[in-house]
């Protein structure tokens, strides 16, 4: 799973752990985190937590990673695309730089692991999960880069569903008001996002975690889908 060393990441790979699985957790940055993560969970099971480090921007790696890893674990069931570039990119003010990190790391880099696990997750008649985002079918002010990254995740999802079945299953989950961003956010810009939420309340990352191990465990005949667990925010316009 990528981008799993903390926050939504970091429960997912719990829960998928706690059920039985050996869970492989990318990082690029937080190398103490993932380590101290991984500490935990083979504590609790030895073995059940590798660790993998690498740049999701360099995609020419990922064969090399795909197979290192599989020689390590000896199959590849589930690949969980969940690393994300998250910050504004205000219209007038984008730099290409931006534009090449926050596609890369929520489209590109899907597509090409994706590629690269196809044959282990063939084999294993697997599932890939994708991270999506409420905001890549509903517009976020002054993030055009991000959404339309986050928007054609879902196309890729639906794509990769209908390209890749009946061996394999693709599905996407897309994260309402779950964690808040670690940008700074007011008070005020909170309750308004509460507001507009159905259930007028944050979700958990428990309620993603859930949702994967639904869709990884439980959904055999779901694929091609992207599930919003966003408390109700897609009903408001």
């Amino acid at each position: 799973m990528t981008g799993a060393a903390r926050r939504i990441g970091a429960m997912v790979a719990r829960t998928l752990q706690r059920e039985g699985a050996t869970v492989v957790i990318h990082y690029k940055d937080s190398g103490d985190e993932a380590k101290a993560l991984q500490a935990e969970l083979n504590a609790q099971r030895q073995g059940s937590c590798l660790l993998l480090q690498a740049d999701l921007l360099a995609t020419a790696q990922f064969p090399q990673l795909i197979s290192a890893l599989v020689e390590q674990t000896g199959r590849l069931d589930i690949l969980i695309n969940n690393a994300s570039s998250f910050y504004p990119t205000p219209l007038g003010s984008i730099q290409e730089q931006q534009w090449e990190d926050l596609m890369g790391t929520n489209l590109k880099a899907p597509l090409f692991l994706s590629q690269a696990a196809l044959p282990y997750l063939r084999q294993s008649q697997g599932v890939i999960i994708n991270m999506a985002d409420v905001h890549g079918l509903r517009p976020l002010p002054e993030f055009s880069v991000y959404c339309t990254a986050k928007a054609g995740l879902i196309m890729l999802t639906q794509v990769l569903a209908r390209e890749l079945g009946p061996s394999i299953r693709v599905n996407g989950i897309a994260p309402g008001a779950i964690l808040w961003p670690e940008r700074p956010i007011s008070e005020d810009q909170r309750a308004e996002l509460l507001a507009k939420t159905a259930l007028e309340r944050m979700g958990s990352p428990e309620d993603i975690a859930r949702t994967v191990l639904f869709l990884v465990r439980d959904a055999p005949y779901i694929t091609g889908q992207v599930i919003a667990v966003d408390g109700g925010r897609l009903l408001n316009h």
